[in-house]
């Protein structure tokens, strides 16, 4: 009777050590899993500051030059487009300037944090750095003081008008500066602006065109 009972037991304490070996080996192979992912999230994670400025690519002196130059030059049509609200007659020039203030000014603060992660000086103002005060000379389709002060007397018809020409030779001047970003940049998300500057203005100076009866 003994050797039956001892039979089951030896059977049940060996299925026993079976289970617990198979336990460990499972619970190694989870733990190793385990440490994988942690390993592909943390590549994730480095993988997802590819947005950053110091990841998205290399940039050189015609990156920082545009941006230094394209904030002052934003900054002056955001000027002009505030005016638009109040002092316009035509409601397709006042959606005009709020579409202008929409694009323009998340544009400034991309380029804004694009200088400040390279080092470089951020504009201020309407004058780029090192630039003197002669009312924005050196970037094309800049409006000078005097420019200004007029667009801002105007009213009614006459601001309409006036917004118009200023505001297609501004955007000339901006599709210049995309162009030779476009050309000679090397930073990836600042020739893609510069690209999306192009399309986007162009059409504007062929509506404002339109408005004004010239195209």
């Amino acid at each position: 009777m003994r050797t039956t009972r001892t039979r089951p037991r030896t059977r049940t304490l060996a299925r026993r050590v079976a289970v617990v070996a198979a336990s460990a080996t499972a619970a190694l192979v989870l733990a190793a899993c385990g440490g994988d992912g942690g390993d592909s999230h943390t590549a994730g994670g480095h993988g997802s500051a590819s947005s950053s400025p110091t990841s998205a690519g290399a940039h050189n002196a015609q990156d920082v030059s545009f941006a230094q130059g394209m904030i002052p030059h934003h900054r002056q049509a955001l000027e002009m487009a505030g005016l638009a609200a109040d002092q316009a007659s035509s409601a397709e020039v006042k959606d005009l300037a709020a579409r202008v203030e929409k694009a323009q000014d998340p544009e400034i603060e991309t380029m804004t944090g694009w200088l400040k992660a390279w080092g470089e000086d951020v504009p201020s103002g309407t004058e780029m750095p090192g630039m003197d005060h002669s009312g924005g000379a050196g970037m094309p389709g800049m409006m000078g003081g005097k420019d200004m002060a007029e667009l801002e007397k105007a009213s009614g018809t006459a601001f309409d008008t006036l917004f118009l020409t200023m505001m297609v030779e501004h955007h000339e001047g901006a599709v210049e500066m995309a162009t030779a970003e476009k050309k000679k940049g090397a930073y990836g998300p600042a020739t893609a602006m510069a690209d999306d500057i192009v399309t986007a203005q162009t059409a504007e100076i062929a509506e404002m065109k339109k408005l004004l009866g010239t195209s």
